[in-house]
């Protein structure tokens, strides 16, 4: 049994240990997204005169220009900004009290985390390649799902003794070549497995839709619909916002909505998304679809209100970034991502020295003697 699960493991991550290093890589640039595009874009604080009332949502719009903002952000701290976003292209930071635009987002850190994102889900495939793309990333998933789950069999040893449970559980100093490789890929393996276990188990609800089937089947919940032009690019083909004689209402019902809000986005015609989080918790988000027109409650979606399937779906995206533990969590799956480098660096570099090892016996043995006739 651990000859066959030893050579089963050698074999997924020698096909997979490319892709697999390029997502590893990739997790770890991804980590802190959210915080690190923020610290780049600024920290735009309104400085309002004394009595000065914010302006409604309609006179922040106009802020975007000839651009076709795409959506719309406000917070509940007075200081802070709105938020116009232009497609997926640029953000423009928007005074509440002064409808002057302070600022432009990051294009390059934007830029920058679009690219690595894109490498990280498609190996960075064009449009027209990234179903080919998605496919084998997401059976690399599974083969590093099947890496992890076999690891631990293999790093039990034969004798529980101290001299040979110490290489495994922790780092020798000192040792070179094959020795340090063993060492770091056991003792690496081992501290990493649970977290790296959560972070690539959800990556392949996220990487198959017979994944998502099986997890609302499982919890008794009816699967939604597929969606549509998945792999694509969401946002590219967002309808505009328009300031409409409503706008203002619309906006002052959303905010009636739910007393504790930390920032509403509204996006067309008259969608709203309601966090009373940092952006890194699903249950704390809601959504709600009024009647652009009158105002009135179309549809509202707060988490406690999905079935069992959605709730359990929503949380992978956070649990596989770590988000859903806050910082420490994104702290704990950027230590994982790093070590997952590291495993397969020490990984190859252990079957690249087996092989030659084969290799040079192959060419050690003696060559069977010719048959002599009598």
């Amino acid at each position: 049994m651990r000859k066959a699960l030893f050579w089963t493991h050698l074999a997924a991550g020698s096909v997979a240990g490319a892709v697999i290093l390029i997502m590893s890589i990739t997790g770890v640039l991804l980590a802190y997204e959210r915080q690190l595009i923020n610290w780049a874009d600024g920290n735009y604080r309104s400085a309002p005169a004394p009595g000065a009332q914010p302006l409604p949502a309609s006179a922040l719009l106009r802020a975007a220009g000839d651009g076709a903002p795409t959506a719309l952000t406000l917070r509940s701290d007075p200081l802070a900004p709105a938020e116009i976003s232009i497609a997926r292209e640029r953000t423009i930071f928007v005074d509440r009290y002064t409808g002057a635009a302070v600022g432009n987002g990051s294009a390059g850190a934007r830029k920058f985390f679009q690219t690595v994102t894109a490498w990280h889900r498609w190996l960075g495939a064009g449009a027209e390649n990234r179903g080919l793309a998605r496919a084998v990333t997401g059976a690399c998933n599974l083969a590093f799902l099947l890496l992890i789950v076999t690891g631990p069999f293999l790093w039990i040893p034969k004798q529980w003794t101290w001299g040979r449970v110490r290489p495994i559980i922790w780092f020798r100093g000192g040792l070179q070549g094959r020795a340090r490789d063993w060492n770091w890929h056991h003792a690496i393996g081992l501290w990493t497995a649970l977290p790296l276990a959560i972070v690539v188990f959800c990556a392949v609800f996220m990487s198959y839709p017979w994944a998502n089937d099986l997890l609302y089947r499982a919890t008794g919940s009816a699967a939604p619909a597929p969606a549509a032009g998945r792999g694509g690019r969401p946002g590219n083909n967002a309808r505009p916002l328009v300031a409409t004689p409503a706008f203002d209402q619309l906006w002052s019902r959303a905010e009636q909505q739910v007393s504790g809000w930390r920032s509403i986005t509204m996006r067309a015609p008259a969608s709203f998304q309601l966090d009373r989080g940092d952006g890194g918790r699903p249950d704390l988000r809601a959504q709600l679809t009024l009647n652009p027109k009158t105002a009135e409650v179309v549809r509202w979606e707060p988490f406690s209100e999905y079935n069992a399937g959605r709730r359990a779906r929503s949380w992978m995206r956070f649990l596989h970034t770590g988000e859903a533990g806050g910082f420490a969590g994104q702290t704990i799956a950027a230590i994982a991502s790093a070590g997952a480098v590291v495993l397969v660096w020490t990984g190859i570099g252990l079957a690249i020295r087996r092989l030659f090892r084969a290799a040079r016996k192959t060419k050690q043995q003696p060559e069977p003697a010719e048959a002599v006739s009598v």
